[in-house]
């Protein structure tokens, strides 16, 4: 295991933030796994890496409203935006919750931290301590035996909440 993806799996395993009912224990590891390599990929700036386990049809809402439908196009905007605004910068994840409506579906809700940030698109003020800070929802489904992001939506948190707070 890359040593990185072994530090990140690590670190989420310290937030005691999973709710676990009807699911087995390789379905939550496997979804956590999934995560930490969207942190890795991130912090590596590489958006099709980032994109590997989405959904060829997948629903993607970004932080700024925007919907895009379909795997090309979410690999295409993280590409896009490691490569420019979000270039160099440090996402960190953090798990809320995992919650399985059934054993082959699953909603994530995710703390995450965009760091470094010191440019945004034309009129979005840059945060003054450079952190961008989101509430991501993302849905998997399992088929075949793979996980799969079904839906991923980012919503910017406003202001100064504590994690207590959300």
């Amino acid at each position: 295991m890359h040593p990185a993806v072994a530090a990140a799996l690590f670190a989420l395993t310290l937030y005691p933030s999973t709710v676990v009912r009807a699911q087995d224990s390789t379905s939550d590891a496997a979804i956590r796994a999934i995560i930490v390599e969207q942190v890795v990929a991130w912090n590596a700036g590489d958006g099709t890496r980032y994109a590997r386990h989405v959904a060829p049809d997948v629903s993607f809402t970004n932080l700024f409203g925007m919907v895009m439908y379909g795997a090309p196009a979410f690999a295409s905007r993280h590409s896009e935006i490691l490569g420019s605004f979000y270039k160099g910068t440090r996402k960190q994840h953090v798990i809320r919750r995992i919650r399985f409506v059934t054993p082959d579906v699953a909603i994530v809700d995710i703390d995450n931290e965009v760091h470094g940030v010191t440019r945004m698109p034309g009129g979005i003020v840059v945060p003054a301590d450079g952190i961008v800070k989101t509430q991501l929802m993302e849905v998997f489904a399992r088929r075949a035996g793979q996980w799969w992001v079904e839906a991923y939506h980012n919503v910017d948190v406003k202001g100064n909440t504590s994690p207590s707070s959300r």
